[in-house]
């Protein structure tokens, strides 16, 4: 078990630099909780096993939460930034290269937002929700506020279109001026999940939360969770 708490983590290399991957957790049973973790391409590497993210601030450009750990973000400001002219920023890349593996990204009760630089940018910018790094990228977004930022495609291809037929993204009662769903992809691997699709990825039930995580560490702390999710 890795259990961190309000720390600062940044990722030095600026958004001209080549990309280099920046904070990489490989350990299960990791809580962090009220930290600011800042970079631009690959900010933070979430590589395996079981991960926890409460009321975090994460800053990046392109895939900037990336990796195939089964990892929920609860509460967390996830804060794109301005790339440099010509490129869009993607907040995620999951990485599943196999469909019986019980990994992905669960973002919940989240707030998707621009950084300072980005909001007064007279560059126009696409930003978008993710894309697929390996065939089977798995990554929701639940009940979370998306700004207007995001595009109304909402995710973004891989070379080559890899994944669109196999990948597993949905979106479930999210809310914000970028959170409607009209005008997203169509490929066969998105859709728009009930509630019952959207309980396998809470924090009882995808990452078993209420036996490691959230109760040894999180509630031992005063720090409010909530492991369920709101019916419509």
């Amino acid at each position: 078990c890795f259990w961190a708490r309000l720390f600062r983590a940044r990722h030095n290399l600026s958004k001209h630099s080549w990309a280099s991957k920046g904070p990489g957790l490989n350990a299960d049973h990791v809580a962090v909780y009220g930290c600011i973790i800042d970079g631009y391409q690959d900010t933070l590497y979430v590589h395996s096993f079981r991960q926890f993210f409460h009321e975090c601030d994460i800053y990046g450009t392109i895939d900037f939460i990336f990796g195939n750990a089964a990892v929920l973000f609860q509460g967390c400001s996830i804060i794109a930034r301005k790339p440099i002219p010509g490129q869009s920023s993607v907040v995620t890349t999951q990485s599943r290269d196999d469909p019986s593996e019980d990994t992905g990204i669960s973002i919940q009760n989240c707030s998707i937002i621009a950084s300072d630089d980005l909001r007064s940018s007279n560059v126009s910018t696409r930003t978008y929700l993710g894309r697929p790094w390996r065939p089977y990228s798995r990554t929701v977004y639940i009940e979370s506020y998306i700004d207007s930022l995001v595009d109304p495609a909402g995710w973004t291809e891989w070379p080559r279109n890899q994944g669109q037929d196999t990948l597993y993204y949905r979106e479930y009662m999210n809310s914000g001026p970028g959170s409607g769903v009209g005008a997203r992809v169509t490929w066969h691997g998105y859709h728009v999940m009930g509630y019952n699709d959207a309980t396998n990825f809470s924090v009882s039930n995808f990452i078993y939360g209420d036996e490691q995580i959230v109760s040894d560490d999180l509630r031992s702390s005063n720090v409010s969770t909530r492991t369920y999710l709101e019916r419509p």
